[in-house]
Order: C-alpha cells, then sequence, then structure tokens
C-alpha cells in the first residue's frame, strides 16, 4: 500500500500520515556509549527502520533525551536509505542559550550528521511544558536565536515545538508566529487541545499528533469493555481513524518497537476511505457507554468550578484525577488509569500536579472542599477520589468525616 501523504503546513513538506516515532525502539533510555549497544538492538531496529521504509514512513521523529535513539539511528540513516526521508530531533530549551546549543551539536553527532556535514529537516523544541520554557526559546539571546542560526547555516530546514503544556501557554506559543509545526497531544479520550489545532490551522503550521496509542489510552494492550465497544476495529484502528479525519491534523505518531508494530497502523491507513462508516457505530456504542456508567448531570458539569492543581492543597490534579474517573467507569480502562494515577506527583512538568493518596493524610476533607465552592459536585468528589484511589493505589478505602 501508499500511505497518503499531507501538506504538513507552511513547511511545504509532504508528510506521510503515519510517522516513525523513535522512542520506543531504543535499546536504553540512558544515553549509551558506542560499545554498550548490542547488536540484537542494534539488528531489530535496523528490520523496524527497514519495515518503515518499505511501507512508506518515510517521516522519523527521535530526540536527544531519548536514551540511545539518536545514536543507534545514526548509524543505520545511510545504511537503510530512503530518499523521501524527513527527519526529526528534538532538543528541549535552557535558560542558558550555550548549553541548548550544546545539546543540539550532540544531536547532529549522534544522528552522523555533524561528520556529514547533514541537515536535519526538522528541530523541535522538546517538552516546552509552562511559560518559562516558551520565554527560554523567545527571549533576547535565547535558544530560538540559536536555532535561527543554524537554519541560517543550512544545517536546520523548520522549527517547531513540542509540547504537554496547558492549553494557555500552547496558545501563546502558537500565537508568537515562530515556529513552522507543533507535536501536541489529542486523540480520542483527550479533545481538550482541539483550540490549538485550530490556532496552528490558522498560522499554517504542521500538526503532528504523539503518543497516540500509549498516552491515548494504552490500545496497545486495551482493556476488555474497549476492545468489545470498537469491534470490528482493533481500539489502535479506531483511534488512528478519528485523529487522521479530524480537521488539521496532518501525521500520527507511531511508536514502534519492533516491526510488527506497525501492523495495526497500515491497517488504519489503507481503510481511511472507510473511516466515516466504521467509525458512526463506535462512536455511538462509546459514547452510550460513557453516559449509562456516568449519567448525563454528571457528564455536563464534571468539570465546572475545578481549582487547577497549582492551586488545591497539596497539589491535588482534580481535572486529571476526574478524567481517569471518567475513563474508568465508562470504558474500564484500569491499565492505562493505574499508569497515570500512579505518575501524578513523579511526572514533573510532563505531567505536573499529585494524585489523592494525600487526601485524609496531609490533606484534610475541608481543605480541600475550600476549594471546591465552585464545583457542583463538591460534596460527591471527596469520596470519589477515596474510591479512585482504592482502585488504582490499591488502598484500604476508608472514609474520614473532616471536622
Amino acid at each position: 500500500m501508499t500511505i497518503p501523504t499531507r501538506r504538513f503546513g507552511r513547511t511545504e513538506l509532504l508528510m506521510p500520515v503515519l510517522s516513525l516515532g523513535g522512542m520506543r525502539f531504543q535499546q536504553s533510555w540512558r544515553d549509551l556509549d558506542a560499545a554498550e549497544i548490542s547488536a540484537e538492538s542494534q539488528a531489530n531496529l535496523r528490520a523496524t527502520l527497514e519495515a518503515a521504509v518499505a511501507a512508506g514512513l518515510h517521516h522519523i521523529e527521535t530526540a536527544r533525551h531519548y536514551g540511545s535513539s539518536e545514536r543507534q539511528l545514526g548509524w543505520l540513516l545511510q545504511a537503510v536509505p530512503d530518499p523521501l526521508r524527513i527527519l526529526q530531533s528534538k532538543v528541549p530549551p535552557s535558560e542558558d542559550s550555550a548549553a541548548f546549543e550544546a545539546e543540539l551539536a550532540t544531536s547532529f553527532e549522534r544522528l552522523g550528521l555533524a561528520e556529514r556535514g547533514g541537515r536535519l529537516d526538522l528541530l523541535g523544541f522538546h517538552g516546552v511544558n509552562n511559560a518559562a520554557h516558551l520565554e527560554q526559546i523567545l527571549c533576547p539571546g535565547g535558544c530560538l536565536e540559536v536555532a535561527r542560526r543554524w537554519q541560517a547555516d543550512g544545517r536546520i530546514g523548520h522549527l517547531g515545538l513540542s509540547t504537554h503544556a496547558p492549553l494557555p501557554v500552547i496558545l501563546a506559543a502558537i500565537a508568537s508566529d515562530q515556529f513552522d509545526y507543533i507535536n501536541l497531544h489529542w486523540y480520542f479520550i483527550r479533545q481538550d487541545n482541539r483550540p490549538a489545532i485550530e490556532a496552528a490551522l490558522a498560522h499554517d503550521m504542521g500538526v503532528f499528533v504523539i503518543s497516540p496509542t500509549d498516552k491515548g489510552g494504552h490500545l496497545h494492550s486495551p482493556s476488555a469493555r474497549l476492545s468489545e465497544l470498537c469491534v470490528p476495529l482493533h481500539p489502535i484502528v479506531f483511534n488512528d481513524l478519528f485523529c487522521l479525519t479530524a480537521p488539521g491534523i496532518h501525521t500520527i505518531s507511531v511508536g514502534a518497537a519492533r516491526p510488527g508494530d506497525l501492523d495495526l497502523h497500515l491497517e488504519a491507513a489503507g481503510r481511511l476511505a472507510e473511516a466515516p462508516g466504521l467509525l458512526q457505530p463506535i462512536l455511538q456504542r462509546l459514547e452510550e457507554a460513557r453516559r449509562g456508567a456516568l449519567g448525563d448531570a454528571w457528564l455536563a458539569s464534571w468539570s465546572e468550578g475545578l481549582p487547577a492543581w497549582s492551586d488545591t492543597p497539596g497539589g491535588i490534579n482534580l481535572p486529571v484525577l476526574l478524567w481517569l474517573h471518567n475513563l474508568l467507569e465508562a470504558w474500564g480502562m484500569e491499565s492505562f488509569c493505574r499508569a497515570r494515577y500512579g505518575l501524578l506527583g513523579q511526572g514533573g512538568h510532563w505531567f505536573p500536579g499529585a494524585n489523592a493518596d494525600a487526601l485524609d493524610h496531609t490533606v484534610s476533607e475541608a481543605e480541600l472542599l475550600a476549594v471546591l465552592i465552585g464545583s457542583p459536585w463538591a460534596a460527591q468528589i471527596p469520596d470519589l477520589l477515596r474510591r479512585l484511589r482504592q482502585q488504582l493505589a490499591g488502598e484500604a478505602l476508608q472514609r474520614l468525616h473532616s471536622a
């Protein structure tokens, strides 16, 4: 089959609708020395890269901090040639632009571009997750000036950003008009970044959806309930089609750890023409299950009046926790919800805020209720958080009444 391509915004690149993500094919999350990389790992990557090239996944996307990914990939770029290849890597911004430039130089060295005088088609500022990161890029003497100099030298094609930020930060980055494309989260279970996609389109930016399979619900190992509701499609195929038929999305990431991980995504690309008829009954079943489990009243107002995690005692991230509650109750997504619950409090600026473990320990119910005065569900939320904690953290459920 031939994977369709789409114009990637003002870059004018013809971007395949499936991109090969480089986060899962690396041997290690450490930036290994060359001698530490095994022949077995490198053979697996070669097979994955060959399968991707043969299938038409001409866009490869990696990052400076994807462990050994850049080094392993750099060894194979010439061994597995692709005249249509679009190469992308990502480097995090820094308050020290010289440190950013050093990281950029390391990316070029790891990818084998420095010694060959090669070019990076797309450079993304990685993890622009808050306003401070954006300022590090845009401020006078900041990281953008370094990237523009490399761009003027012909070593970089187009500049973009990859972000897990709150919507206002993403919109501010787009409004700066300094970026040609954006990597962001948007898929069936998380659609709150839709205004960012629309803003990116208004600025003629390329739009790349990141991690639709893993962050999109652990679809590589979906819940039985979700699988049942998505019949006759695998949830990966359903979600891919959902993303690729949405206005403004140009490509989605396929995080392949081995050649076989491409298969379901290729099925989705091959069924794009059928997508409207395939999606409609599945979407109807998913919505019926959601309403049946949660009720219309809750769904209409659950997010109203919730404070930001930074304004909540203990940093408890109420919007995320109640979203996880919805996913768990509606579609039985326990594996995904357990992982996300556990990451809260550990994820730094990538996944900020804390889970509900502090409730009844360092945070009292009274303290929580004091910040929930704008929520129509204030009286129910503390017990809901206790149930969620029991389901996802395994803690014994107990009801502690505050004074």
